[in-house]
């Protein structure tokens, strides 16, 4: 038994399949970096233009493009390390955003209006990496130099950009604080899923202790009294042995129904997951509310349970689906009534032409359980069918 095993139901799935939309290599964490800082970047066709548009001497536009290269790269490498998980030291950040705001004032002041574009990235800069009291004060402190500046060089170019500085800044220092609080609740996730699996380790340990110590202690003292009689009383020795060979079966199923317990899944609890699995992995997820087991014995309930958890995982790791539909009915059938589960998603079915081993598994667990496994691809892409036998009753869930 590993710690994994120890874990909630919900975090065991959700660890499995990538915590939320955590990027899974550093290629596609650079990628979202890019994409995500990269936008910002449509404030540089002003400064562009105006270079190219032969305004400027040669020596000026050297300058100019020698001085927004700088600019940028500073930029950049102050929102890239900052989203990622060794950002600069507080210092370094406040020298940073210095020399952004230098570098934007400087450009502006010498060559001219179309420059006072760069204080919406000083204002992007203060509200992403700055703590919010700092950058309340920051963003409309690079407002209002923006403003000073716009008095040499184009005050009606800087009132059209004010509103704009403001609200980008802090629009990003809302979504500052949105990652800030979206990496503490992960933190704290992790945490809890620690705790969690303490805290059964712990339990475990504990139902063992009351499950073995009393039938140990017993079977101690009989060993002991079995000793003493042998010599003289074999018959009353002979008891005593079989009074052992009792406890000692007992004991090893009282351990075998604890485990089983602790080990089974519950369907409810999957379904759960699976909302939260497909969620994470970006597949649009039908998933009935939790149905009503009543009657539903609980080796049935548990094959159907390990079969949702093989059909999803199926469906996130290997088949490309953007849509998954589960659906749990009781069902009336010629060999009696059953609880049907189907997982349906508009995927490729994954790699290969045969079932894999999580199939063939699952159909040998189902076949204990007294049910059975269809599985294979349709007309708009792949679904489980798993039915187990149950009791009477009506619908027991539907899509929600």
């Amino acid at each position: 038994m590993t710690d994994d095993d120890l874990l909630p139901e919900e975090v065991r799935r959700e660890m499995a399949v990538g915590p939320g939309r955590t990027a899974r290599t550093r290629r596609e964490l650079w990628r979202r970096k890019a994409l995500w800082i990269g936008v910002w970047l449509v404030f540089l066709s002003s400064p562009v233009h105006d270079l190219v548009s032969g305004r400027h001497t040669s020596a000026g536009t050297a300058a100019g493009s020698l001085g927004l290269a700088v600019f940028v790269s500073v930029y950049l490498a102050l929102l890239f390390r900052d989203m990622g998980d060794a950002p600069y030291p507080r210092r370094l950040v406040v020298a940073l955003i210095g020399s952004m705001a230098a570098l934007a004032v400087t450009l502006s002041l010498t060559l001219g209006a179309p420059w006072l574009g760069l204080f919406c990235y000083v204002s992007v800069a203060c509200g992403m990496v700055l703590p919010p009291r700092a950058a309340f004060w920051a963003i409309p402190a690079t407002a209002a130099t923006m403003m000073l500046v716009g008095l040499r060089t184009g005050v009606e170019q800087a009132a059209d950009l004010l509103v704009l500085v403001l609200l980008i800044g802090f629009a990003m220092t809302g979504v500052s604080q949105l990652v800030r609080t979206t990496i503490a609740l992960r933190e704290a996730r992790a945490t809890v899923a620690q705790l969690a699996a303490n805290e059964e380790r712990l339990r475990l340990a504990r139902d063992l202790h009351d499950l073995l110590g009393h039938s140990l202690s017993l079977i101690t003292l009989k060993s002991e009294l079995a000793g003493r009689m042998l010599p003289e009383h074999p018959e009353k020795a002979a008891r005593q042995v079989a009074d052992i060979e009792q406890v000692s079966r007992q004991a090893m199923v009282d351990v075998r129904e604890a485990v089983t317990g602790y080990r089974r899944p519950r369907l409810a609890a999957e379904l759960a997951g699976v909302q939260v699995a497909l969620a994470a992995a970006g597949v649009t997820a039908h998933v009935p509310a939790e149905p009503d087991l009543d009657g539903v014995p609980e080796e049935s309930e548990s094959a159907l349970a390990w079969a949702l958890r093989e059909a999803v995982t199926n469906v996130v790791r290997h088949s490309g689906a953007r849509r998954c539909t589960v659906d749990v009915v009781r069902r009336q059938t010629l060999d009696g009534p059953v609880v049907e589960l189907s997982v349906e998603d508009n995927g490729s079915g994954g790699p290969g032409t045969g079932p894999g081993n999580g199939l063939t598994g699952l159909t040998e667990r189902l076949e204990k359980a007294g049910g059975t496994l269809e599985a294979g691809r349709t007309r708009h892409g792949f679904r489980l069918v798993a039915r187990v036998p149950a009791g009477t009753g009506a619908d027991i869930g539907s899509p929600a």
